[in-house]
């Protein structure tokens, strides 16, 4: 089979995929559980319902790639077409978005500033466009109140007001009744009462960013202020949903760092040497708070003091050895490398006694590996070192912008 029908094969199918994949999720996210949930699984008629994410979603995620696509082509630079990531967790018991994003690969390197600059603005900018243009919509559009009901049946027990005793802690129903009006799920059972929300139950929670919450405040009409779910609801909402989802991809491009978007934004407007440090700070940052008071995937946590000391020496140690770990790529002696995982640590040490009540998000910790094993922190070199124009800067400091309003620390909150 000849390479060039191959690889469009390949993409095309991988597309295909993804359009499943995330039809799925936003079916699982509307409806409130999994297709494969027993004994009460979605079906077809759900199957369409997830649409109305998944084809939002992957056309602000395609803009955003052509954009990029269109502006090398644009330069003359040899650049494929997009590979979609698909990532349907279903069958694992858990929710998830469907994609974990797509890439082009360039095809030869890159020989000028000004091309780096205008193939890593491209993308983020257009793909914001529609992100904005999307959850324009989904606010000025919300579905009656009467929506979340359809997903949470059991609120009706409540009446109107059940905002005041759903999303409290030690909310319990009598089983005869929500029998009656809903499947039996996210409970614990105890005789004839069905406890919800109880410690240490899962739950999800939309985060927020400058923007998002603006678009909340602002966007809805005054005459559908009723319609405007409550925080723990959003991810019921597709188009709401697809929108936030974008915009914090957007915002997770326009990082400072390596070889991402905002890195070829920056290493065009300040150079490289600035680049340099500008990455390595905001990588170094962003493992800080990755870990900060939480520690790396809930079991590594050397900030839990009340325990054997023995126990606490091997999370010390096994803590310190991931940040070793992520930053193996990022300096190339092994004593910097060790210096700067002793002060991270020591940094979030001060932080964790000093203002306890600050905790980071382990949620980044697949990024942060990404970025600084696949990715790299540092920049390719080019050729030319041409100036930017006026324009050409004036779009970078866009982009700065759109990174700042669309950025959420916590973007998905569970529990």
């Amino acid at each position: 089979m000849d390479k060039k029908l191959k690889r469009r094969l390949t993409q095309a199918g991988l597309f295909i995929i993804t359009l499943i994949a995330t039809t799925l999720s936003g079916a699982e996210w509307m409806h409130g559980w999994l297709f494969l949930y027993v004994p009460h699984p979605l079906g077809w008629s759900e199957f369409m319902d997830g649409l109305q994410y998944s084809i939002p979603f992957l056309l602000i995620l395609t803009v955003h790639e052509f954009g990029h696509y269109l502006t090398a082509r644009y330069h003359k630079v040899k650049v494929s077409l997009p590979y979609y990531i698909p990532a349907w967790f279903g069958f694992l018991g858990t929710m998830s978005f469907g994609t974990m994003g797509a890439f082009i690969r360039i095809r030869q390197r890159i020989s000028s500033i000004s091309q780096t600059f205008d193939i890593g603005v491209a993308g983020p900018l257009a793909g914001f466009v529609v992100a904005v243009g999307v959850l324009f919509y989904g606010f000025t559009h919300l579905p009656p109140k009467e929506y979340v009901l359809e997903v949470h049946p059991e609120y009706q027990l409540f009446g109107d007001n059940y905002e005041d005793i759903v999303y409290s802690k030690d909310t319990f129903y009598l089983r005869s009744d929500l029998e009656k009006i809903a499947p039996l799920h996210a409970a614990r059972m105890e005789r004839d009462t069905i406890y919800m929300n109880q410690e240490g139950d899962v739950g999800f929670k939309i985060g927020s960013s400058i923007l998002f919450d603006y678009m909340k405040n602002n966007w809805v009409p005054e005459s559908d202020l009723d319609r405007l779910p409550n925080e723990h609801e959003l991810m019921h909402y597709p188009l709401l949903l697809a929108g936030f989802l974008a915009l914090m991809f957007t915002a997770l491009n326009l990082l400072p760092i390596g070889q991402l978007d905002g890195g070829h934004i920056i290493f065009g407007m300040f150079g490289a040497k600035m680049h340099s440090y500008i990455s390595k700070g905001f990588y170094i940052i962003a493992i800080l708070y990755s870990g900060l008071g939480v520690g790396f995937l809930g079991f590594i946590n050397p900030f839990i003091i009340n325990r054997p000391m023995t126990d606490l020496l091997i999370n010390l140690l096994l803590y310190v050895g991931v940040i070793f770990y992520l930053l193996q790529r990022v300096f190339e002696k092994k004593q910097t490398q060790l210096m700067v995982s002793l002060g991270i640590y020591v940094a979030q040490m001060g932080v964790v006694f000093l203002w306890p009540n600050i905790t980071g998000y382990n949620g980044w910790l697949l990024f942060i590996l990404i970025v600084g094993r696949y990715i790299r922190v540092q920049h390719p070199i080019v050729e030319i070192n041409e100036p930017l124009t006026p324009m050409q800067n004036a779009l970078g400091w866009a982009a700065i912008i759109v990174f700042v309003i669309s950025f959420s620390l916590k973007p998905i909150i569970i529990g």
